[in-house]
């Protein structure tokens, strides 16, 4: 049985008892995965990364998206 997490992304706070990946939160809040970076506890994390690391207890993520403009 998992146990229940706490981590913050984008500075807010979040619970979960699923064992998750980074792609998996990051499609389950819809971002473009083609137009983000990604910061995982303070590191800029590389997509090839993304499908093997799990959210832990206490990890901060930061994700920043690119815009375009004239």
């Amino acid at each position: 049985m998992s146990k229940l997490k706490y981590f913050i992304l984008n500075g807010q706070q979040y619970y979960t008892n699923y064992n998750l990946t980074i792609i998996e939160l990051v499609n389950y809040f819809n971002y473009n995965i083609s137009l983000l970076i990604l910061e995982y506890n303070s590191t800029i994390w590389e997509k090839k990364n993304w499908n093997t690391t799990f959210i832990q207890n206490n990890d901060k993520i930061e994700i920043l998206t690119i815009v375009g403009g004239g």
